[in-house]
């Protein structure tokens, strides 16, 4: 019998499970906030006169060291300095790749002497080879590492020099990305790696020419919305499988979920009132290898 189209069967849409993603354990260094405090405004989240708890920062600040930890990972400690209330945003204190350090230079000078406390912890602990950053630049807030690149930003904080001297001095090609709204400073507030190969982030953070390279770098990228983007859902740190985030960042989080992503959600709100998310308070140390 002759089956007429109107009598085939439809075709039913092939449904695919999410990959399979694998953890790897991290190394990470972190500053307790024991004298955290909005005191300044260098970024448009401060208001002094708002302020903020710190014994609630301190609080939430345990919840995620310890996130870290149950997750399989080791976590250093640097000692807080008093006078320096940011200090607990460890990721703006340098840049760690294949066991090499390039040192932060801040742009303002109420973070100035935190660059110093950062670079001598880690000749201390077993980094031989390091740089000081001669131009502008605030360590893993603007330089994001993936497997074989490392995505720069600049546009408020970071000088296009310092990409360079990053570049030259850890032999890993660096992309420059331009950063256009003021709400994301830093590159770690507008986009994180997912393992060594993609990313998620919020397009409205970047410059037209910068959206294009990032849709030409990561075709499959995460795309976040500015609702979740603006509580800092994209400062988050991903293990290649975990992704420690923001709770506030709901819709993110479901999509993280869709392509296979676990979600570990974490409340940072009065370490926000800074500027900061998990990702700002974590640097990680990548040894040789």
């Amino acid at each position: 019998m002759t089956v007429s189209p109107a009598m085939e069967p439809t075709a039913r849409p092939v449904r695919t499970a999410p990959p399979v993603r694998t953890a790897l354990k991290r190394r990470y260094l972190m500053c307790r906030p024991e004298h955290f405090a909005v005191t300044y405004a260098i970024n448009p989240w401060m208001d002094p006169e708002t302020g903020a708890d710190a014994a609630l920062a301190v609080e939430q600040w345990e919840a995620l060291r310890a996130a870290y930890i149950t997750l399989g990972h080791e976590v250093s400690l640097i000692d807080p300095i008093e006078g320096l209330p940011d200090m607990v945003f460890a990721a703006n204190g340098a840049l760690v790749v294949g066991g090499r350090v390039y040192g932060a230079r801040f742009a303002y000078p109420e973070r100035a002497a935190e660059a110093l406390a950062y670079v001598e912890w880690l000749r201390s602990n077993g980094f031989a080879e390091v740089l000081e950053g001669l131009h502008t630049n605030e360590g893993e807030g603007d330089f994001l590492t993936l497997g074989h690149i490392i995505l720069a930003g600049t546009g408020f904080r970071t000088d296009l020099a310092a990409h360079q001297e990053a570049q030259e001095f850890l032999g890993r090609p660096v992309v420059t990305l331009r950063l256009v709204d003021p709400r994301f400073y830093h590159l770690d507030t507008a986009l994180f790696p997912l393992g060594d190969d993609n990313v998620a982030y919020y397009p409205g953070a970047f410059s037209p020419g910068s959206r294009a390279v990032l849709e030409r770098l990561f075709p499959h990228a995460v795309i976040a919305g500015e609702r979740d983007a603006a509580v800092l859902g994209l400062n988050a740190v991903c293990d290649g499988r975990n992704v420690v985030i923001n709770a506030e960042a709901t819709g993110l989080i479901e999509t993280l979920r869709r392509h296979g992503y676990d979600p570990v959600p974490v409340d940072l709100s009065e370490l926000r009132k800074a500027g900061g998310g998990p990702k700002c308070c974590t640097l990680e140390l990548r040894f040789p290898g």
